[in-house]
């Protein structure tokens, strides 16, 4: 191998072990399970005078825990206990329920973007010192994502968005009309609830694939001498080379890239040939 290879081959490396570009093009979801937000006099109301609540532990979201204290939610035909309270204490009640959930309490509530309970369905709230009416604040809540604006500007997408958003594995989904929330107090995470996962087969931590335009979201990058649409071309030309580096694959104009047995090929190549869609294939 020439200087000159060597030291394309030593770059890439340096490239790699500095994660340079390395940002994964996907979402990590969370699984929220039935859950309720309080207003400071609910709190009060169900918990005595004056109460605080107590984290049991924080959430992905900065500023947001989950709290040791639960409450019972009744609908007209059931009631659900151990309903986790979630903290801090807001401005209005909200409770939040999948839709198996409702069936079992009896009620239909809407499906709506969290905050937004105006003429969402009734609920009963009992907690330890007393009980509460609500005419409205039970909803279920729309899929969503939560990014930071610097989130938002690498996925070019913005606040009040709608995007598609694919998964993978034993059940692949997709998941339609998923609304974008964008703020400097949040952490990119996509939020569904627990009807949704079980669709789907998604625990907390998965990935999911943002689609715009019916095409997966791909980074931006700078690629030469593509071919326009137009242009008819051959789909697959040897490679001639000893060494396949990244520069090579983003500079290749046909769809498959074949090498001989003996051609060295970088990771970085391999990594660009899966973005741009390109097969590298070794000849025997």
């Amino acid at each position: 191998m020439n200087e000159q290879a060597i030291r394309t081959v030593v770059e890439e490396v340096i490239q790699q072990l500095l994660k340079k570009d390395s940002r994964p093009n996907t979402i990590p979801m969370a699984v929220s399970a039935r859950h309720c937000h309080l207003s400071q006099a609910d709190l009060e109301t169900l918990f005595g005078k004056g109460y605080e609540l107590t984290k049991k532990v924080d959430l992905s979201q900065p500023g947001q825990f989950a709290a040791n204290e639960t409450v019972v939610i009744v609908g007209p035909r059931g009631s659900i206990e151990k309903v986790r309270i979630l903290g801090p204490a807001r401005s209005l009640t909200q409770v939040e329920v999948s839709k198996t959930d409702a069936v079992k309490l009896g009620v239909n509530p809407p499906l709506r973007e969290s905050g937004n309970i105006a003429g969402s369905a009734p609920i009963t709230l009992v907690g330890p010192k007393g009980s509460i009416f609500k005419n409205e604040g039970l909803i279920i809540a729309q899929a969503h994502i939560h990014m930071h604006p610097e989130d938002a500007a690498y996925f070019a997408v913005e606040n009040g968005e709608y995007v598609r958003i694919r998964t993978e594995g034993e059940r692949p989904v997709s998941f339609e009309k998923v609304l974008i929330r964008v703020s400097p107090r949040y952490r990119l995470e996509m939020h569904i609830d627990t009807d949704e996962a079980n669709a789907g087969f998604i625990i907390s931590g998965q990935a999911g694939f943002l689609v715009k335009d019916g095409e997966p979201f791909v980074k931006p990058q700078h690629v030469t001498n593509l071919p326009s649409p137009e242009q008819k071309k051959p789909k697959e030309v040897q490679f001639q080379k000893n060494l396949l580096t990244k520069r090579d694959v983003e500079a290749w104009q046909y769809e498959k890239i074949t090498v001989h047995k003996g051609t060295m090929v970088t990771p970085l190549a391999r990594d660009a040939a899966r973005e741009l869609k390109k097969t590298i294939q070794v000849m025997d």
